[in-house]
């Protein structure tokens, strides 16, 4: 019985290797290769879903006015990269736990324009504060070529899938860690853009309100984007790898006897 497992294990072991090295010859990649590509894939595909709804939208920050201004209504507004929305709440609206105006997601009279300084080069001018168009266009920037660059990832994956072409698989990876460094880096970049809004206060009248803000949905989305896609590229790379090392490590079970 002990030989018999013995030559079980021997033939299986046989086995395997052939059909490896045919799908090898073949060009071909073997189903359990392919699976764990197409896992990877489905990861990076929930990064870069994350990555277009956080540039796309406008709720990267709110800045809310103080409530106590002896008015039934109050100020708020939402921007991101692209565009702000300035909206005017109704006091009775907001809940009565907050100090300050919002959240933005409430109904009010709203009123988005998109950012002059991508057309005419002008500052935007946002509660008598005036935007730093430099740093805002740097972010801008930045999260469309981490965009470009995760297509480019996905356009290598796609050709490794459809095509056999295993060797874009490690330029895949690359750009999908590339993009997602690139989102971080879009993020950090634009939360320097708030506080230099915040410090630039215009000195014509009226006086610029005092402001709080927070980080909204959108920015979180964009955080997670740029971590998805980071470990998305790492599994791209770590199937690049020789398979020795992990076999070694994580060896298979045989056939149990009978």
């Amino acid at each position: 019985m002990m030989w018999s497992n013995f030559f079980l294990q021997e033939e299986g072991r046989r086995r395997g290797a052939a059909g490896r090295r045919r799908a090898h010859k073949s060009g071909r990649m073997t189903p359990e290769r392919e699976g764990k590509i197409k896992l990877a894939l489905l990861l990076t595909s929930v990064g870069a879903t994350l990555a277009v709804l956080a540039v796309g939208t406008e709720f990267w920050v709110e800045l809310n006015t103080y409530r106590d201004n002896g008015s039934a209504v109050c100020d708020a507004a939402h921007l991101g990269l692209w565009k702000v929305c300035s909206k005017r709440l109704w006091q009775a609206d907001v809940p009565a736990s907050r100090d300050t105006c919002g959240p933005a997601e409430l109904p009010g009279e709203a009123n988005c324009t998109y950012f002059k300084f991508f057309t005419t080069g002008e500052n935007a001018r946002i509660f008598q504060r005036s935007t730093k168009k430099e740093v805002n266009v740097a972010a801008a920037v930045i999260a469309v070529l981490g965009l470009v660059v995760m297509a480019l990832g996905c356009l290598c994956i796609i050709m490794v899938l459809s095509k056999g072409a295993e060797f874009l698989l490690r330029v895949g990876a690359v750009c999908f860690g590339l993009s997602g460094l690139l989102l971080l880096v879009s993020l950090e970049v634009f939360r320097h853009s708030v506080h230099a809004l915040l410090r630039r206060v215009g000195p014509e009248p009226p006086p610029a309100p005092a402001l709080t803000y927070e980080y909204s949905w959108s920015l979180g989305c964009g955080v997670g984007a740029g971590l998805v896609l980071i470990l998305g590229g790492g599994c791209f790379l770590l199937l690049t790898l020789p398979p020795w090392p992990w076999g070694s490590l994580c060896p298979r079970p045989g056939p149990r006897a009978t």
